[in-house]
């Protein structure tokens, strides 16, 4: 069968490309650019803990040496913190790394995968589509045809696959601008981030009044400083005032000594494409939504469209298509992007304009602060990852359904498990694979092999379930999940959502719930229908 085609070289295209192969999926990335990024330090991203893990997992390489995880949050204003946060074991901090550091750990580690193969200097300017392909052609010095399975466009906020496709981006520009300046300084707080309202010096003008900080390494920060609305120029004589009465300000004295390594004007636009997908093509990241106002990370996103699409285009080029499996992809993604652009939209009019919040949040100030602090620590409406319980990929009612500390739809509480090997290892260890998870829940394993259970109590009768689904599930044993009774069963998607927990050794209500999953017998009956139907035409 024919490779899936990436376009774009991008965090989400590579990211893309990595977990297909993890899949025994063969890819061709076309990367427009010459195949490395130019070091851009004042372009930095943000990632919560299990997506920094998902790159992780798929690298090889620990992100902590290239980036720095928080070791807590403050929100101040004029000289009052309003809000504090001490990150740990129990509430995982964000990682905050340089982008073009993200990508290079990327490209290396596609560099050794056989399954996937970069073209560079390779622009898209064609698609045609058939019932049974992608035919793409690209120019440049490499220009040529290329025949895919499917194709993904990962191609950004100029997506060509997406007006070829003639799709519609509709939305706001210039929601927010902000100057940027990375830089290396002592400032007086450790590897903590800080978001500064009005601060008491204001010298400068409006555009001083939102002040935010964030470490990288080596004694390295990135500096926010949000623009008034407009279009004014950003000159370097503006910014180095900025930078210069800032350090200074926060110093209680001079500027300290500071070198300034790059700077930059970070504008944010909110938009969502009509679709996500059109027959055999689909759209991921920047290409399908663009968001970032007050805190939100958009990058984050689009590696979590990556995530979710791998396993169900994988699944679909081992088996054959899944129309219904495939479907959900927009439906899982989209909505939640919408409802995190709609709470952005709703909170922007009341944390931006002054008498605004006073009447609309109770605390007014602290409200306020608390708003921000969700969307930059990926919390609350502006920033929690979405769940996917209103998916089509849910099952219904189940009557052994059994509640857990994890919601249908979320993503599972990464706990150590027994691997069929006998080996312990981390739940998340086991994702990306193409295998549904079965985690039971036993007390008291821990202490033994896996040889002196394995064949006894309710294990037997579970494997034998599990060994009987419609599609390949690894059998995994935790000695517990948070508010999971004993003898629970959890049943985990590929990309680490939970589909269903259910009471005991249930076979009728795991089957069902893994066929839900992979869109249902009746969407297998309707296309097989199609089939028959199309040979009879043919005929």
């Amino acid at each position: 069968m024919d490779p899936v085609i990436i376009v774009g070289a991008g965090p989400v295209g590579l990211t893309l490309a990595l977990a297909l192969a993890r899949q025994e999926v063969p890819c061709v990335v076309l990367d427009e650019g010459p195949g490395k990024d130019e070091p851009r330090p004042a372009r930095t991203v943000v990632l919560r803990e299990d997506t920094a893990a998902l790159i992780e997992r798929l690298t090889g390489v620990p992100l902590a040496h290239a980036g720095v995880r928080w070791a807590g949050w403050r929100s101040v204003r004029r000289k009052q913190v309003m809000c504090e946060v001490a990150f740990g074991d129990a509430d995982p901090a964000p990682l905050h790394i340089a982008q073009h550091v993200l990508t290079d750990a990327l490209r290396t580690a596609l560099a050794g995968e056989r399954l996937v193969r970069t073209a560079v200097d390779s622009r898209l300017d064609t698609i045609e589509q058939e019932p049974s392909g992608v035919t793409a052609h690209t120019r440049g010095t490499t220009g040529t045809w290329w025949r895919g399975s499917y194709l993904v466009g990962c191609d950004g906020p100029r997506s060509t696959v997406r007006k070829l496709q003639d799709i519609r981006f509709p939305g706001r520009t210039a929601v927010e601008r902000h100057a940027v300046a990375t830089l290396r300084a002592e400032l007086p707080w450790y590897e903590e981030a800080l978001l500064h309202r009005q601060p008491p010096w204001r010298t400068s003008g409006p555009s001083a009044g939102e002040i935010t900080a964030r470490p990288l390494p080596d004694d390295v920060w990135r500096l926010d400083w949000l623009l008034p609305p407009g279009k004014d120029l950003v000159t370097p004589e503006l910014l180095l005032t900025r930078v210069r009465e800032t350090l200074a300000g926060w110093g209680g004295g001079p500027t300290p000594p500071y070198e300034l390594l790059d700077t930059g004007v970070h504008t944010v636009h909110h938009r969502l494409a009509r679709r996500w997908r059109a027959d055999r093509v689909f759209l991921a990241g920047d290409a399908a939504h663009l968001l970032g106002a007050l805190g939100t990370h958009g990058l984050d996103e689009g590696l979590r469209d990556a995530d979710n699409l791998a396993w169900k285009l994988a699944l679909a080029w081992h088996h054959g298509p899944h129309e219904a499996l495939l479907d959900s992809y927009q439906t899982e993604r989209r909505a939640i992007v919408a409802a995190r652009l709609r709470a952005a939209d709703q909170a922007l009019p009341l944390l931006r304009s002054g008498g605004g919040l006073r009447a609309y949040v109770p605390g007014t100030a602290r409200g306020h602060d608390t708003l921000l602090m969700d969307g930059h620590l990926g919390r609350g409406a502006l920033g929690a990852p979405g769940t996917y319980a209103a998916s089509p990929l849910a099952p219904g009612p189940l009557e052994g359904a059994a509640p857990v500390g994890t919601a249908p739809g979320a993503a599972v509480t990464d706990v150590r498990v027994t691997a069929e090997d006998g080996t312990f290892v981390r739940l998340r260890d086991r994702l990306g694979r193409g295998a549904l998870l079965v985690v039971l829940i036993a007390p008291g394993t821990g202490v033994w092999e896996r040889r002196h259970w394995v064949s006894a109590g309710i294990m037997p009768r579970l494997a034998a379930a599990v060994s009987a689904l419609p599609h390949h599930a690894e059998l995994l044993v935790a000695e517990s999940y948070p508010g999971a009774a004993a003898h629970t069963v959890l049943l985990v998607r590929p990309d680490g959502h939970l589909v269903t927990a259910l009471s005991g050794v249930r076979p009728a209500d795991l089957y069902a719930a893994a066929e839900a999953m992979l869109g249902g017998p009746a969407a297998e009956e309707a296309e097989t229908d199609a089939k028959e139907d199309a040979g009879v035409a043919s005929r």
